[in-house]
């Protein structure tokens, strides 16, 4: 959803930074991407971790979520990625089911994405219905499980390292879009299989 769905990555990316920053922790604008697709406890104690070499106490958990979501209902409303509503769109028309794989848990989101894109809840996977959120594979396990297709008709559009190698553990065939301030190296480096500059030129192989 973020950064494929909608240009929302740099609200997260200063959210982040101000919410980290308010606790003295410096939060580089880059780790924002390299971070996208953990669940935001994730992020946390991942940065503590790499910060301090030791475990988050469950007080900056909660004290640096808080203001992480504070943050971000003071950015504004991100827009629609350029060429997503047509793309998704040509797919339905195809007859080809279309997922979410979000980690987000925000009902206002699901809301969203339904008045957006048209997506109703149970082609939504969010980060109330995974155990573990990505890099695990298990969001698009369940994704592939209610397609009721087997992998080889499946494709994953991502465009964060963390997502890559969820999709490319669950086995599907990955389609990356840069559209962050990371490297198309990085992304590589995942293991996608095809890679596009922008929303505008993504190619689903459809046959």
């Amino acid at each position: 959803m973020d950064g494929v769905l909608y240009d929302s990555m740099p609200n997260h990316e200063h959210s982040w930074i101000a919410a980290f920053e308010a606790h003295g922790i410096r939060f580089a604008p880059e780790d924002a991407y390299m971070n996208e697709g953990r669940t935001g406890r994730a992020t946390i104690i991942e940065t503590i971790k790499k910060t301090y070499n030791r475990q988050a106490t469950e007080q900056e958990i909660e004290d640096i979520y808080a203001k992480k979501t504070q943050s971000i209902k003071e950015c504004p409303e991100p827009p629609i990625m350029e060429g997503m509503p047509e793309l998704v769109k040509q797919l339905r028309d195809r007859g080809i089911q279309t997922f979410v794989v979000t980690g987000s848990k925000q009902a206002s989101l699901m809301a969203k994405l339904h008045s957006d894109y048209g997506f109703e809840r149970e082609h939504i996977i969010c980060g109330a219905d995974v155990q573990k959120g990505k890099p695990d594979p298990e969001p698009y396990l369940i994704a592939w499980q209610r397609s009721g297709c087997a992998k080889d008709e499946c494709a994953v559009v991502e465009n964060a390292p963390l997502g890559i190698r969820a999709a490319k553990a669950a086995g599907i065939y990955t389609i990356a879009v840069n559209t962050g301030k990371l490297s198309d190296d990085v992304l590589w480096a995942e293991g996608c299989d095809i890679l596009f500059s922008s929303t505008r030129n993504i190619e689903i192989p459809v046959g």
